[in-house]
């Protein structure tokens, strides 16, 4: 494999750093970026281009191709992967321009694959509830489990939110039946969410019978709220394997994720009337548009039930 330039890596460093600067990315997106466009230059070196400014129509139309029909090393990529791929690239020569490495953006044009709409996987209230009343309370583990549910769904958090939270953030909320939770979500942005009774009830039992006996089995100590049998700060993977063992104890089908609580979340609240700007404001959502994807999953909630409730609704 031909070795990338130094000027092809000066320019995607550039760019990485701007994503911290000026747009305040997480590092995990900014790493997501690093690596799809890592795979970018490495097929640029492949071709001989050297420089920003030598990448041509051609090579970016092989790229797209080499995405979609994989190689030795790389897979074939979805229509979203592809997308997700190329708004990247696009994104990097708009960054050359700007800064002046080349003389146009030979991307401009790029076309970027169709994804179909793809509805968030949501849960039923009834199947939410069988996770959660599915959780024995009377180990450290079933206690922690049982708090890890109530504040995904309780609070629409993301798994990484989840995970990162503090003892003194729960414990300064359970101080004050007023206090809300706070929240840092991606970029680094903050958010104060409210929390309901069983949240609070199912956090107050981990921290008091729970988490040190959790802790008792490691050596090193922890901030984090969240910990794994060992007594070590519970991870997102932690927390995936977590919820997907919860939904299958409750007899629910498929790979239910940390992330379809929060769907759930999202959902049963526009289901019970909240305004989409307070959900927009709950998750963390930086446009409303990005929310209104929710909208959509309760029409087709609301069609289900109509089909199957009313005598009109389909012939016999």
């Amino acid at each position: 494999m031909s070795e990338v330039s130094p000027a092809l890596r000066l320019w995607l460093g550039g760019y990485l750093d701007s994503l911290v600067v000026e747009r305040g990315l997480s590092r995990h997106t900014v790493a997501a970026y690093g690596r799809d466009l890592n795979r970018y230059l490495s097929w640029l070196a492949s071709r001989g281009v050297t420089q920003a400014d030598g990448v041509s129509a051609t090579d970016l139309a092989g790229y797209e191709q080499a995405l979609a029909l994989g190689d030795d090393v790389h897979k074939p990529l979805a229509a979203s992967s592809r997308a997700r791929a190329l708004v990247a690239v696009r994104n990097l020569h708009a960054f050359a321009l700007a800064e002046g490495l080349t003389p146009d953006n030979p991307a401009a044009d790029l076309s970027v694959p169709k994804q179909g709409s793809h509805l968030p996987k949501a849960l039923s209230i009834e199947q939410v509830q069988a996770m959660i009343d599915g959780v024995e309370r009377d180990t450290p583990a079933g206690l922690r489990d049982a708090a890890l549910l109530e504040l995904l769904y309780g609070t629409g958090a993301r798994v990484s939110e989840a995970v990162g939270l503090a003892v003194d953030d729960v414990t300064r909320l359970l101080g004050d039946e007023d206090a809300g939770l706070r929240l840092i979500g991606k970029g680094d942005k903050e958010r104060v969410v409210p929390v309901g009774s069983y949240a609070r009830a199912a956090l107050d039992a981990y921290l008091v019978r729970g988490r040190s006996a959790l802790l008792a089995k490691s050596r090193r100590s922890t901030a984090g709220l969240f910990v794994n049998t060992r007594g070590d700060p519970l991870s997102r993977q932690g927390a995936f394997a977590i919820v997907q063992e919860r939904a299958r104890r409750a007899g629910i089908d498929g790979n239910i994720s940390p992330h379809a609580l929060r769907h759930s979340f999202a959902t049963h609240l526009l289901d019970g009337g909240a305004d989409i700007r307070v959900v927009q404001e709950l998750l963390g959502h930086a446009s409303v548009t990005t929310t209104q994807i929710y909208t959509k999953v309760t029409a087709e909630h609301l069609r289900e039930v109509y089909a199957t409730s009313h005598p009109r609704a389909r012939r016999g």
